[in-house]
């Protein structure tokens, strides 16, 4: 039984031995791992604050590209408005003109229409009164061949003559 019971002597003796352990142990090595201990904890708080701060960022960043991309598309909106009244604008213009040259082009196709009826009208009028001459002239040659009906050509004007 003796072997279970230590002596006082063992026992002071593994006292100062564990108690100098301790002070070795508190001096050299647990300020070191509680120094890294808490420099791990501030560098996690870090992190942490970091990635909080990079949430708060990002959020800020999606609510400002949302912004931007609201006011692109109301932007887009707005040109092709004006695209589409500029459009329908050039072509109303467009038709305006096109009818307005087309009535120039009619008018002008009637005034020459109808100049050149008075043309053919004048030229036939001309035809008409050198055939007419013509005729008058052989038939008269015809008519003042013989003396006795120039006789009666003369007669019958002068009763014409006379009654108007």
């Amino acid at each position: 039984m003796d072997l279970l019971i230590p002596e006082v002597g063992l026992v002071v003796f593994q006292t100062i031995a564990f108690l100098l352990l301790l002070l070795i142990l508190a001096k050299f090595a647990w300020k070191p791992v509680l120094g890294a201990i808490k420099e791990r904890e501030q560098s996690i708080d870090d992190a942490l604050n970091k990635a909080e701060l990079a949430k708060q960022e990002m959020a800020r960043l999606t609510s400002q590209n949302e912004e931007l991309m609201k006011q692109a598309r109301a932007e887009r909106d707005q040109i092709l408005k004006e695209a589409k009244t500029l459009k329908d604008s050039i072509v109303n213009e467009a038709k305006t003109q096109a009818q307005s040259e087309g009535a120039k082009l009619i008018e002008k196709a009637r005034i020459e229409i109808e100049n050149q009826k008075k043309a053919a009208l004048a030229e036939l009028k001309g035809q008409v009164s050198t055939l007419s001459l013509d005729i008058a002239e052989r038939v008269l040659r015809n008519q003042l061949d013989d003396k006795a009906k120039q006789q009666d050509l003369v007669n019958s004007l002068l009763k014409d003559v006379e009654l108007n």
